[in-house]
């Protein structure tokens, strides 16, 4: 009887509990409902406000803006000068309509932007623009969110975005770095329309498959790549991240990519076929023309270059320059953690281990670095590579070369005798494109736009050299300079005129052609 009373109380109580809940389902309901309409009200009160502001400003200022959310763009790399080549294109072809770009670079002013863009890309602008100077970029640094990068970065872009567009409403919003959570702030807060130009997708397939095969990369540590659980966790993690953003991207009105790899991804996540299309980024090919491929068109073009290598004023580029039996091996990028230049300068130790046993052999070749430094946490990896070479003695021979000018970098790739990349999976590669144009002979990574794109056969010649890994990379440098000289001068010929396509000037006409259905609209 006992047992039967204390079931029977069991059962009761249980009843008790569900006529409880019940209770407050219907005021949570309601609840719910309340508070949602609440922030309806709250975002429709923000969107009039936004709304009533660009109508304000227009009304000053007479006319459409179009606003650029760059927080980088003084860093100096390819991204950069498809900022500049955009601003140069559009102010070109829409001269009622004004410009602004949206930027964390509060240590320099507008017109020294403007004077490093001149300076290292041989770019300038044909009419004034406006800054808008962001004080919370720390939101979007990496080194802010040791964990749940992706996820951190993603927020704290949004909380910037909504900064910038407080700052500023334009009629017009043009994601050129990357950030697309700012997209839907602009789009359904600020009633703009909305455009991205993509270099690298945030979250992508392969890198799904580089946690679940376990393998240890700058963006998947040992620790998780060693667990079995926490990379499946990982894996959830990158799913559920890849679906938000694919919808945040969806939000664009026109979508350029940069590469044939970055298509297929964001195809793949966005799902918006028909408002995607491939835009090459500029490289600035016309600027290498210049520069001889021929034996004898070099000796008769040394006097000048060495002439140019004096007004840089650097002794160690004369010394360099004025030994003709001297290989140099170049590689342009910044110096980011994705740009693996660990890999180029182990691999570098590998060739000069492979070339020691010669006359001369480690003598005769030298490893330059040359790329921009975005902030603090970028000049650390330059000091921290510095180490690594002095680990491994090589560090008489690999010199870094940070922020150079334009001339500088053009100087260096004319006495290049190969140029390096070394990233895996590179959206496009604008620094491939500069070493080919310039004559030297490419050795890329073999993966994205370097495989796809830029290192393919022209006309059925070779173009350069791909390869993966530290052995080899050093073979591949290796063979290059035992080819002769007929040998390396017709790869530099092929690949010099393969390059035609990815011109400033092709991008130019490309990028209008994809804007052309938003612009038209802003001029009405």
């Amino acid at each position: 009887m006992a047992g039967h009373e204390q079931q029977h109380n069991l059962s009761l109580c249980f009843c008790d509990l569900m006529r409880l809940l019940w209770s407050l389902a219907v005021p949570c309901a309601y609840l719910s409902l309340l508070l949602t309409l609440l922030l309806l009200l709250l975002l429709l009160g923000l969107r009039m406000w936004l709304q009533g502001r660009r109508k304000a400003r227009r009304a000053q200022d007479g006319g459409p803006a179009v606003a650029f959310f760059h927080p980088y763009c003084n860093a100096g790399g390819g991204g950069e000068r498809v900022l500049w080549c955009s601003l140069r294109a559009l102010m070109h072809r829409y001269p009622s309509v004004s410009f602004v770009v949206y930027t964390g670079d509060q240590e320099v002013t507008g017109e020294q932007i403007l004077e490093g863009a001149r300076q290292r890309f041989n770019i300038t602008l044909p009419r004034p623009i406006t800054f808008i100077f962001l004080h919370h970029r720390v939101l979007v640094e990496a080194s802010s969110y040791p964990h749940f990068t992706l996820l951190g970065q993603s927020a704290g872009s949004m909380f910037l975005g909504w900064e910038a567009l407080t700052a500023f409403v334009p009629d017009l919003y043009i994601d050129s770095m990357g950030y697309a959570f700012t997209l839907p702030i602009f789009r359904y807060l600020g009633g703009c329309k909305v455009a991205s130009y993509v270099h690298y997708p945030t979250v992508s397939t392969d890198m799904l498959s580089v946690v679940r095969e376990g393998n240890p990369r700058f963006n998947n540590a040992d620790f998780i790549s060693r667990n079995p659980v926490l990379s499946a966790i990982k894996v959830v993690y990158y799913c559920c991240f890849a679906l938000l953003y694919g919808l945040v991207g969806s939000c664009s009105d026109v979508i350029m990519v940069n590469s044939t790899w970055t298509l297929g991804h964001i195809l793949a996540l966005w799902r918006t076929p028909s408002r995607t299309s491939i835009v090459y980024p500029p490289c600035d090919v016309r600027a290498f023309l210049d520069i001889p491929l021929d034996e004898e068109e070099e000796e008769e073009m040394e006097e000048g270059w060495e002439e140019l290598g004096r007004e840089l004023g650097s002794e160690e580029e004369e010394e360099a320059g004025g030994d003709r039996k001297c290989h140099s091996i170049v590689s342009v990028g910044q110096f980011r953690p994705e740009k693996d230049h660990r890999l180029q300068i182990r691999a570098f130790r590998k060739l000069l281990d492979r070339k020691g046993e010669e006359p001369g052999g480690r003598e005769s070749l030298r490893l330059v670095l040359i790329g921009g430094c975005r902030n603090q946490e970028d000049e650390e990896r330059v000091l921290m590579l510095r180490g690594l070479c002095q680990e491994l003695a090589i560090d008489h021979c690999v010199h870094f070369k940070l922020n150079v000018p334009f001339e500088e970098l053009k100087r260096e790739l004319v006495d290049a005798t190969i140029g390096l990349h070394t990233m895996w999976n590179e959206h496009f590669g604008i620094g491939v494109v500069e070493c080919m144009a310039a004559g030297t002979i490419v050795l890329a990574h073999k993966s994205g736009g370097p495989k796809l794109d830029i290192v393919v056969p022209y006309e059925g010649g070779q173009t350069g050299f791909l390869a993966d890994s530290e052995d080899s990379y050093a073979a591949a440098m290796e063979t290059i300079l035992t080819l002769s000289p007929a040998s390396r001068l017709e790869i530099r010929r092929n690949a010099r005129r393969s390059v035609e396509r990815f011109s400033d000037q092709e991008f130019e006409a490309c990028f209008l052609a994809a804007m052309e259905s938003l612009m038209s609209k802003l001029e009405r």
